[in-house]
Formats: structure tokens, C-alpha cells, sequence
């Protein structure tokens, strides 16, 4: 029987694949793209994992329709009174949104969450899941 659990040495290699998207920048139909910025930090209690990331979609005109980070901190789910967590982990569902607590996992589940709000956002617009172009080092 085999374990579910990610091993530690590809925990690692997603790691490296994960940072590997730094500075790339994919696009879609009708002008959409996402941008990748991601960073390994010094481990604190604000960024436990040591990433300094930022994902995200963008629209035609180059709003953020999307995005994964963790540059601030948001309120806790379920009202003021509600004790917040320390880190800073949040995703941003639609281009008005502030901000909501995301519950970092792993190198691979950031990246899995992400496109999975990628392509709800893209399928809502009408514009296929499929990269037309793929820019490095922007």
C-alpha cells in the first residue's frame, strides 16, 4: 500500500519546479495572463514555509482578476471577533476581493489551488485553459 503523503524529496522537487516559475509569465486568449513571483525568505512566523510569493491572473487591461499571496495581511474568516492567524498566506478570488486566509500546504497545493482559480475565472470569461505564449525572466 502506498502513503498519500508527499515524501520529503518530492516535497522538495515541487519546491524546485514551484520556483522555477519566478519571472515567467504565461498568456491566454484575448490578451489574459498570469505572473509568477516567487521567493525563497528566511522561515518566520508571518511566511512559516520561507516563500515570498505572489500569483496572478490578469485581464486584457491589466487588472488583477486573481491572485495568491502573501505581501499582507487579511481579516479572519468569520468575523472580527475570531483570532487571526499569523501568517499572511491569503488568495484574492475576484478583482474586488481584499483578501481571504488561504491555508498553505505545500508548493504543489499553491500551484494546484491556483490554476484551479485560473481556469474558473477563464471558463466564466469564455476563454479556453490553453497557454498561447510562455515569457521567461519578466
Amino acid at each position: 500500500m502506498t502513503s498519500k503523503k508527499p515524501t520529503r524529496q518530492r516535497a522538495d522537487a515541487t519546491l524546485e519546479f514551484l520556483l522555477d516559475f519566478h519571472g515567467r509569465k504565461h498568456h491566454y486568449a484575448g490578451g489574459y495572463w498570469l505572473k509568477f513571483q516567487i521567493v525563497k525568505v528566511a522561515a518566520t512566523a508571518e511566511k512559516p514555509h520561507g516563500l515570498d510569493y505572489s500569483f496572478t491572473l490578469h485581464g486584457p487591461d491589466g487588472r488583477r482578476l486573481v491572485g495568491f499571496d502573501n505581501a499582507h495581511n487579511v481579516p479572519a474568516a468569520g468575523g472580527r471577533f475570531k483570532r487571526r492567524d499569523q501568517t499572511r498566506d491569503h488568495w484574492h478570488r475576484t478583482e474586488n476581493d481584499e483578501g481571504r486566509p488561504y491555508a498553505f500546504r505545500d508548493a504543489e497545493g499553491l500551484i494546484s489551488d491556483f490554476f484551479a482559480q485560473v481556469e474558473r475565472v477563464l471558463k466564466e470569461r469564455g476563454v479556453p485553459f490553453d497557454i498561447v505564449d510562455d515569457k521567461e525572466g519578466i
